[in-house]
């Protein structure tokens, strides 16, 4: 996912990818633990996503309590 489709999206859109990011990360680990992940390296780039959605989403609220 590119920083710049996630800057350009309101903050309820980011909550929810946020939840549907997690929600797919959850499902990834669950294959791994049972040794049915085809691409590992997925779950890298999720937390990846995440690490993004929720840095924007602090920046996002910090903008909004200095306003």
């Amino acid at each position: 996912m590119k920083i710049d489709e996630i800057k350009e999206m309101p903050a309820v859109e980011l909550q929810a990818k946020g939840r549907e990011l997690r929600e797919e990360l959850f499902q990834l680990n669950m294959q791994n633990s049972q040794g049915l992940l085809e691409k590992p390296h997925r779950i890298r780039d999720l937390r990846r996503d995440i690490a993004k959605v929720e840095t924007l989403l602090s920046q996002k609220r910090n903008e909004a309590a200095a306003a």
